[in-house]
């Protein structure tokens, strides 16, 4: 049966996991998810992931099937991107893999054999309710002419779209998943209307979004991602996260399907800010998804390289004593907790240097300065310390800080 509860908040898995290193380690990673279940998503092929069909009818989904088992087993909402295409799909040997070929397309007289490919994961799948095509638009940039390809991309999107829809109806397909990159405004190339302090998005991938928007046969979501960076031209980089509702905002008079963001990053991350400084970028780039209406937020979870990877959810379940969860995975979860699509969510008007989401759930104001700061909200006056994050339940009470300062 398929799952029918909104998607929302969550998180993406990547090559260094937790479904698999050491079972203690493991446990108490799915363990600490399965306390507050989020979206899960995982790609067919890399990420992870072995080649799903190293030659034409033979399948290998062990590593995929190990990886959605964790995902059930952690009570996490599945999503699974179908990217990326066997070798043999893109021009490669049979029954070979070349990973430094991972992100080719496959080529046009194979679009089908990948949609049939992607049916069959559907099948085997069965409760898996949400399908994203392909990632970035991989391999579909066309070089001589400077642009993305958004014509094959669409026509294998297309081919995707029914093969899925074939297998079950009531399964969700969305696309394109493409970056909308930004630089400076004023910057050849860039759109001269969705742009702002933050910065210019290329017009490029507006050009492909708006492209396929009106090709595809079906769209039960739209799915995009992006960086926002002070080399794009905002003066700070809490200016820069301003992107995200911009993009969001826009997308929203496009298209009247959910927006997801299936990736999103913020970018320089200097070694000299704090893990406050970090985690409150973090947070105020959330603030701005969930408050221009973006329904699902997938959370790229990045390698841990060490005990204390700030942007990390856990530690690497490969060392002894990993598994351990790190801060971001609580904002996380309270974002998912606080803030589902189905929520209503406002900012809140606050003084200079806070920023804050409220819904009928919870609220969570953090500090984007780093010097102390005193506020009155809703007559009662409070603390923050540089970056600080502070979450309130609407309960009447004013505990729940994420962290707790003195002077």
């Amino acid at each position: 049966m398929s799952d029918t509860r909104w998607p929302g908040w969550g998180f993406t898995h990547t090559q260094f996991s937790a479904d698999d290193g050491d079972p203690a380690a493991v446990a108490a990673v799915g363990e600490a998810v399965e306390a507050e279940p989020m979206v899960q998503a995982q790609a067919i092929m890399g990420w992870g992931v072995d080649n799903p069909e190293p030659s034409p009818g033979r399948y290998d989904f062990r590593s995929l099937d190990r990886r959605m088992e964790f995902i059930r087993r952690s009570g996490g909402l599945p999503v699974i991107v179908l990217c990326c295409a066997p070798d043999w799909m893109k021009g490669g040997a049979d029954g070979e893999t070349d990973w430094d070929r991972l992100e080719d397309a496959p080529l046009p007289e194979h679009f089908a054999d990948f949609a049939a490919l992607s049916a069959t994961v559907a099948e085997r799948y069965p409760y898996v309710r949400h399908f994203v095509v392909w990632n970035e638009f991989k391999g579909f940039f066309d070089d001589e002419l400077g642009r993305w390809d958004a014509r094959s991309y669409t026509d294998l999107y297309n081919l995707v779209y029914d093969a899925v829809k074939s297998v079950d109806p009531a399964k969700q397909v969305g696309g394109p998943y493409i970056e909308f990159a930004s630089r400076p405004p004023g910057s050849p190339g860039t759109s001269e209307y969705l742009q702002g302090p933050w910065g210019a998005v290329d017009q490029r991938s507006i050009d492909a979004f708006v492209y396929w928007n009106l090709s595809r046969k079906g769209a039960d979501f739209v799915a995009v991602d992006g960086h926002a960076s002070i080399t794009q031209g905002a003066p700070d980089e809490f200016t820069a996260v301003g992107k995200f509702a911009a993009v969001t905002t826009w997308l929203r008079t496009m298209v009247t399907v959910p927006v997801w963001w299936t990736e999103w990053y913020v970018e320089p991350s200097e070694p000299s800010w704090s893990p406050e400084h970090r985690i409150a970028l973090r947070v105020a780039a959330m603030i701005e998804l969930a408050s221009s209406g973006a329904e699902t937020v997938l959370y790229w979870n990045p390698r841990q390289y060490g005990p204390e990877c700030v942007e990390c959810l856990w530690t690497n379940t490969w060392d002894p004593g990993g598994g351990r969860t790190l801060p971001f995975l609580d904002e996380l979860q309270r974002f998912a907790a606080s803030f589902p699509p189905d929520a209503q969510r406002r900012k809140m008007e606050l003084d200079e240097g806070l920023l804050g989401l409220e819904s009928d759930r919870a609220r969570v104001i953090v500090n984007t300065t780093d010097e102390w700061v005193d506020a009155f909200v809703d007559g009662r006056r409070l603390e923050w310390g540089p970056y600080e994050t502070r979450w309130f339940p609407l309960d009447g009470s004013w505990s729940g800080a994420s962290k707790s300062w003195s002077r």
